[in-house]
């Protein structure tokens, strides 16, 4: 029995490596393609403009309305700055105020009663000039005294610390009743969108292509695409700077850390379908057309990618530009 079985299975071996009726299948034959060489980096989520929210006068944080994390428009209160010197000083301008209007009132009781004496020839011309002249200095002191009462009101008002650009809070490094000076920082806000920041290294700096398309790993493993946006001039560090642009970029966290696959160059490469190939007790073949019969190879893969929307897989090892490959 063993020997009537033996025929068998070296035709079925033989049927294994060369099956004639393959021939009919799909073939394509294989050439070396550029493919990019890629750089694996880390770049950082980082806010596009990072502005400080700055007291604009000196005194004591009365309210504080945001926290880190918190979500703000441009022009929104997110403090308030109270100096108890300043009412002190308005109502110090309204008394002034209020002396120099009973000085017009009479002022201009003065001039009317020489305006009546002038014409009864009691009085002289030069006594009327004086109390004209002197109701001139009132009516001014009292617009210089309203002005710097407006002054002291605006000053009020600055005490409300606003929101320079729409965005999210960062850090809020005061709490509320500290006391700070105008200019010291209340609160930073990341504001203009978010994008990844990348640090590659100099070496790789004549490599990078303005617009070149990046790999970026997101959540769970997925993996996003992003343009390289700005290659930034200065080397810091022995690193060049870069910027890039990625669609629904995960907010949540500001400089949270995602890898990147950045494109340095081109080499060539053996690239069949993902589907020409085929795993079998963890070696791969490849289908390989010899005339009128067909083959299978194994190969060593590589990396896999898309060509033109094709998954694709680039073969190390196994065959050769010029050969055909069989797709199912």
């Amino acid at each position: 029995m063993v020997a009537n079985a033996l025929p068998r299975l070296i035709a079925l071996a033989f049927l294994t490596v060369a099956l004639p009726g393959l021939a009919q299948a799909d073939a394509m034959r294989v050439e070396a393609l550029k493919v990019p060489e890629w750089k694996a980096v880390y770049g950082r989520i980082e806010a596009r403009d990072t502005v400080s929210a700055r007291a604009r006068i000196g005194g004591t944080i009365t309210s504080l309305k945001v926290t880190e994390g918190d979500r703000v428009s441009a022009g929104d209160v997110i403090a308030t700055v109270q100096d108890d010197k300043l009412e002190f000083q308005v109502k110090a301008v309204d008394a002034q105020l209020a002396g120099l209007k009973a000085s017009l009132d009479n002022a201009r009781s003065e001039l009317a009663r020489g305006e009546e004496l002038i014409k009864r020839g009691v009085t002289s011309a030069q006594r009327l000039d004086q109390l004209r002249t002197q109701v001139d200095v009132v009516v001014n002191q009292i617009g210089a005294a309203e002005a710097q009462r407006a002054v002291l009101i605006e000053q009020q008002r600055e005490g409300a610390v606003l929101a320079p650009v729409s965005g999210v809070v960062l850090t809020v490094p005061i709490t509320r009743n500290t006391v700070i000076m105008a200019g010291e920082s209340v609160a930073q806000i990341g504001g203009g969108g978010f994008f990844l920041r990348l640090a590659i290294p100099e070496r790789h700096a004549a490599l990078l292509k303005p617009k070149a398309t990046l790999e970026i790993e997101g959540s769970e493993g997925a993996s996003v695409e992003g343009t390289l946006a700005r290659i930034y001039p200065e080397i810091d560090n022995g690193r060049v700077i870069a910027d890039v642009d990625v669609a629904d970029l995960p907010e949540g966290f500001v400089n949270k850390r995602l890898l990147v696959r950045v494109p340095v160059g081109e080499r060539m490469a053996v690239l069949v379908p993902e589907a020409a190939v085929t795993r079998r007790f963890g070696i791969d073949y490849v289908s390989i057309r010899e005339g009128e019969t067909t083959a299978e190879r194994s190969v060593v893969t590589g990396e896999h990618s898309k060509i033109d929307g094709k998954p694709m897989v680039e073969v190390l090892t196994g065959i050769a530009a010029g050969d055909e490959v069989v797709t199912p």
